[in-house]
């Protein structure tokens, strides 16, 4: 028989039973969508996470006070944490390769303007953090380079600009943070959230004061830019040689944002990962219903077997003749079960434009081969079995 004619028989064995293949692929459609909008949410995920986590740059370091080393011993570890201070920061920005260096704190407080209050994030910031996360001041200027005693002058996020002064310009308030008055003196442009931390409801004061504010010895980081053209490691290796220097041993842990993406970039890949696994669990069940319906099928069948047999058709033919079905089947509900997918990821789109999906083309190809391996792996006993029936004894049935 040729392959033409097989497939056409093939095809038109299962259409003759609408009801019974649609029931038999539904769990495979089932199962195939499930990977296509479960992966495609995964894949968004992915994305906009890595999206919002560079979108203030990629040539970023973070130092963090504090190392922890381990002896080798159960239990027998000893954390060495020294304070991280501004003059680390202004000592490191005048580095070669490095652009510029912000010392880091970060808290929350009471902002009170006239009879206005608002409980916001307080960042303690240096003056270079414009350049160094990409983010513009759009009414008046940001905080002036560092001083021994820096003044109390404030820089209001977007929204928080927006909640404490409605209409009017906050350039040149008073405002009150804690117990001490700052006068603000610029608007920071929208900059929107970044993974849950909303710079836009955000103020930007001095380090020093910051650290005061909050009754801290430590910064909690400094953020160096490093230039383009700059080799990481060589970055790393000089950064970690000033501050031992400065400190005396290795008492600060550094974070390049290459690793730190890498590793996000890792665990988003497991997640997305698992969330396919997940989908699959309905492939299984629509297999072990194509193995169902094939093992009834030559069951109900072995009169035509038989007849087949009679006239001349080969074990092999017969073998594939059945294979051929449970491929069909596969291949059928495979197709569905991808454009079935496929449309729910674009009506997720339209109607939750909040929710990053994007689709996964590798996981949906892979879907799609893995539907036509089930249907070889459910086809091939029950084709097994109609292969091996004797003629004479198929035709005794009928």
């Amino acid at each position: 028989m040729r392959y033409a004619d097989l497939i056409s028989l093939s095809y038109r064995t299962v259409i003759s039973h609408k009801l019974r293949s649609a029931l038999t692929a539904l769990g495979l459609i089932i199962g195939i969508a499930a990977v296509v909008i479960l992966t495609s949410i995964g894949r968004g995920i992915h994305t906009f996470v890595l999206a919002e986590f560079t979108q203030f740059g990629t040539n970023l370091i973070g130092v963090h006070p504090g190392k922890t080393t381990t002896f080798g011993i159960s239990g027998a570890s000893i954390s060495t944490v020294r304070p991280l201070v501004i003059a680390d920061a202004v000592s490191l920005s005048k580095l070669e390769n490095i652009i510029a260096a912000s010392p880091i704190v970060q808290g929350n407080a009471r902002i009170e303007a006239g009879e206005k209050q608002r409980r916001t994030n307080v960042l303690g910031v240096g003056s270079a953090v414009p350049e160094i996360w990409k983010i513009k001041v759009v009414t008046g200027r940001f905080l002036p380079e560092e001083e021994t005693n820096p003044r109390a002058f404030a820089v209001l996020g977007s929204k928080l600009a927006v909640e404490l002064f409605g209409t009017a310009s906050p350039l040149g308030q008073r405002i009150r943070i804690g117990s001490d008055r700052y006068r603000v003196i610029g608007v920071m442009e929208k900059k929107g959230q970044m993974i849950g931390f909303d710079m836009d409801d955000t103020i930007y004061i001095p380090a020093a004061k910051a650290l005061e504010l909050f009754d801290r010895e430590s910064l909690m980081e400094i953020h160096l830019l490093y230039k383009s053209n700059a080799a990481v490691a060589l970055v790393e290796k000089t950064v970690k040689r000033n501050l031992i220097a400065r400190h005396g041993s290795e008492d600060f842990t550094i974070v390049t944002q290459n690793q730190m993406i890498k590793s996000m970039d890792s665990i988003l890949n497991i997640l997305t990962l698992a969330v396919a696994a997940l989908g699959s669990i309905s492939l299984l069940v629509g297999s072990v219903g194509i193995f169902t319906i094939m093992t009834i099928a030559v069951s109900e069948r072995i009169s035509e077997i038989g007849l087949l047999r009679a006239v001349g058709a080969e074990r092999r033919t017969v073998f594939q003749l059945f294979l051929c079905e449970a491929l069909a089947l596969s291949a059928t509900g495979g197709l569905c079960g991808v454009l079935l997918g496929i449309i729910v990821v674009r009506i997720l789109e339209s109607a939750l434009p909040a929710l990053p999906v994007e689709l996964a083309w590798a996981y949906i190809v892979a879907a799609c081969m893995v539907s036509l391996l089930i249907g070889i792996a459910a086809g091939v006993a029950p084709a097994m079995k109609a292969a091996r029936l004797e003629p004479l004894e198929a035709l005794r049935t009928e």
